[in-house]
């Protein structure tokens, strides 16, 4: 093959495929968990970026850059919603306990689009289940995961 066709010492080999961090289009509402999470992310960033800097990296230097301008904008519109202490109905922040007509119980908290977490019942204010929700109180029905739930308890 000839030289012609290689490619030596490309400044932009390994960052090409690194594009932005898209940053969601809705309101973004957080707990104080939530804004302390964004906090320790744009640090992490800020670590990484210097670590690739030293290193001569630019590929760390790329996705850490990359990741500090997400959560640097993250933080810019970040609402802090404070733990709100009525519980008379599902609200941002709440943590709700459902039961399902099978006799399982589902616990969900509202939080933030960035401290989501499914797997640990964090579920973003702005997910079909959260809207679903909001607004509902004790001895409401909803639909969970395709089963009927009661409410059993908000906190």
């Amino acid at each position: 093959m000839s030289s012609a066709f290689t490619r030596e010492n490309d400044d932009s080999e390994g960052i090409d495929d690194i594009g932005e961090r898209p940053v969601s289009p809705h309101r973004n509402l957080v707990t104080p968990e939530g804004l302390a999470q964004i906090e320790r992310e744009m640090e992490s960033a800020r670590v990484a970026l210097a670590k690739g800097e030293q290193a001569q990296n630019r590929r760390a230097i790329a996705l850490a850059a990359r990741d500090l301008n997400y959560w640097s904008a993250r933080r810019a519109n970040a609402e802090l919603v404070q733990p709100i202490a009525d519980k008379s109905e599902v609200r941002f922040g709440h943590k709700v306990t459902l039961k399902a007509a099978d006799g399982e119980t589902i616990v969900y908290r509202i939080v933030g689009e960035d401290e989501a977490d499914p797997k640990k019942g964090l579920i973003p204010h702005v997910a079909p289940l959260a809207t679903a929700l909001m607004g509902k109180e004790v001895g409401e029905k909803v639909e969970v995961a395709h089963k009927k739930a009661t409410i059993a308890a908000i906190g």
